[in-house]
């Protein structure tokens, strides 16, 4: 299992990419320098492989490198950062 997580920034979101073809994404808004997550998704057939996890982790890794903040609105990005209190730092 080969993943790649990309920022794209014209539709302001990262997308998870499975061998190649995308299978899931998490979007957010921007407001100043806060990165306001709202929806997170993975292709049902994809789901319990970690994806949705392997994306928020590298999409917040991200979020520290460039400065920014993020405020988790989606439900799962929500327990993700609960979960994962390294990420607390970051909400703002």
């Amino acid at each position: 299992m080969n993943t790649e997580v990309i920022h794209n920034e014209e539709l302001q979101r990262y997308e998870i990419l499975l061998d190649g073809e995308k299978v899931g994404h998490a979007d957010y808004k921007v407001e100043g320098d806060v990165l306001v997550f709202d929806h997170t998704e993975v292709d049902p057939a994809q789901q319990g492989k970690n994806l949705a996890g392997i994306l928020m982790r590298e999409a917040l890794d991200d979020v520290r490198e460039r400065g920014l903040k993020m405020r988790p609105v989606c439900s799962y990005v929500v327990k993700f950062v609960e979960r994962f209190d390294k990420y607390s730092d970051l909400v703002g």
